[in-house]
């Protein structure tokens, strides 16, 4: 008997086939042969143009053997275009069946573009095809050697009656043009993109009958529950509503992923996949996908408001101090800006020794026990915030480490996850950098210590 196929380098290697010239594909790529492997379907959702067709063609050179078979379907389409011709032959003897070589019947890998636009008759005859891997030809039900269809459409239907047809593509992606910042990749990119680099042994029908039956030994810990319980409780909040059969089949998906990476149970940072299968519209993904990234994560990114408000109320407030006239400084003032009229703009030697002399006596002094009572407050204040800094530190740490195996996680979403922890220590050691510089200014005020020994109202810092 084939073992399952954990072997992580040869799907790494077959991931870089697909993916290779296709930009910003990354989540699309992994999610397509996930779901291949898991014997599910997936739907691209998106304009024309953005490599969905070639993604499906790429996808059934990753599984030995696999025939491929692939239609732009139409209101006109008819079932001879999927499912074959009717047989002359069988008609003669009364037999209604059709010639299914080399049409969908036998297809292992299948892409059906502008999926939701074909009639019912089509539509009814892929609803057995795509869930039971059967067709019916003639009075004869018979297996088909489906793996996956990769259905493609530029929006979802609201029809009613394609509902039932539209469930049936488990993974849903939405595709859209690159960014702005592949843009420039994408305009030098080589005519014809290969992905028929490296090398990448193709999965077999053994393999992946192995794998699907494995992956019923992958445990699901109580923490990855608990994860789901909450998706759960934040997809109702949305007004999405999710199917059993749908959860389980979710449940299965991730079983994969973990089997496949070589785990013997299912992690809840598993679950970004979650945002893909639990979206009726390809709006809620985002929402979905920000919910792992704050809830699952634990990696939404962080700008400490009210530390914010601290550090700026204390350097309002240490301008303020610096810029004080001292009292009954009228007098030095008027010396200093006779002395500048007569120096002129430009002031040398003695003028200048005058000048500074005058502004040093306009400067206001502060007792020692007030600048004691600014560096307090300012210290207690860079203790509170100073004391989530190992805990972030060792966060991150901890965030790279669990991405650092990861298979199936997209990339573009790893660095996003990291940039996002990297983004809330940096913001927290800015804000502590210019609170040192505040307590640097502080200390460094005038003192006088003839000055009555009061202790200043401490900052308002706010909430």
């Amino acid at each position: 008997m084939n073992a399952p196929l954990t072997d992580r380098s040869r799907l790494s290697a077959l991931l870089a086939r697909l993916e290779a010239g296709l930009l910003e594909r990354d989540t699309a790529v992994r999610l397509a042969l996930l779901a291949a492997l898991a014997g599910e379907h997936v739907l691209l959702i998106g304009p024309p143009g953005t490599a969905k067709s070639e993604l499906a063609r790429r996808l059934h050179r990753a599984f030995a053997g696999a025939r491929y078979f692939e239609r732009l379907l139409t209101r006109f389409s008819t079932p001879e275009e999927l499912f074959g011709p009717l047989s002359l032959k069988a008609l003669e003897h009364d037999r209604y069946e059709r010639l299914v070589e080399g049409y969908l019947p036998t297809a292992s890998i299948a892409f059906l573009d502008e999926v939701f636009k074909a009639n019912s008759a089509i539509l009814n005859a892929l609803l057995t095809l795509l869930n039971e891997r059967e067709f019916d030809n003639g009075s004869a039900r018979a297996r088909v050697p489906l793996i996956s269809v990769v259905g493609a459409t530029n929006e979802v239907p609201a029809e009613e009656a394609l509902m039932a047809f539209h469930d049936r593509f488990l993974v849903r992606v939405p595709v859209a043009g690159v960014s702005d910042a592949a843009f420039a990749a994408l305009l030098v990119l080589p005519a014809e993109a290969s992905a028929d680099t490296g090398v990448a042994e193709p999965i077999t029908a053994e393999e992946l009958r192995a794998t699907l039956a494995a992956r019923e030994r992958v445990a699901l810990p109580p923490a990855l529950l608990a994860a789901l319980a909450g998706l759960r409780a934040f997809a109702q909040s949305l007004s999405i509503a999710v199917s059993d059969r749908r959860w389980r089949q979710l449940v299965g998906l991730l079983r994969s992923a973990a089997l496949t990476e070589g785990r013997a149970s299912v992690e809840p940072l598993d679950l970004w996949l979650a945002p893909y299968v639990i979206a009726a519209q390809p709006a809620q993904v985002a929402p979905l996908a920000e919910w792992f990234v704050r809830e699952v994560a634990r990696a939404a990114p962080e700008d400490a408001p009210w530390l914010t408000r601290a550090v700026e109320a204390f350097e309002k407030q240490l301008e303020i101090e610096r810029t004080l006239p001292a009292e009954g400084g009228e007098e030095a003032a008027g010396k200093l800006a006779l002395a500048r009229a007569i120096g002129g703009a430009e002031e040398g030697g003695m003028l200048r020794i005058v000048s500074t002399a005058l502004e040093d006596a306009l400067r206001r002094r502060w007792s020692p026990v007030h600048v004691a009572a600014r560096l307090a407050q300012l210290d207690e204040l860079a203790a509170r915030a100073s004391a989530p800094l190992a805990d972030l530190r060792e966060a991150l740490a901890a965030l790279q480490a669990a991405l650092a195996g990861r298979l199936w996680l997209p990339p573009s979403l790893a660095a996003e996850l990291l940039g996002n922890r990297r983004h809330t220590l940096a913001v927290l050691e800015a804000l502590l950098a210019r609170l040192a510089a505040a307590r640097a200014g502080f200390a460094a005020l005038p003192v006088d210590e003839a000055l009555p020994q009061a202790e200043p109202e401490p900052i308002a810092l706010g909430a």
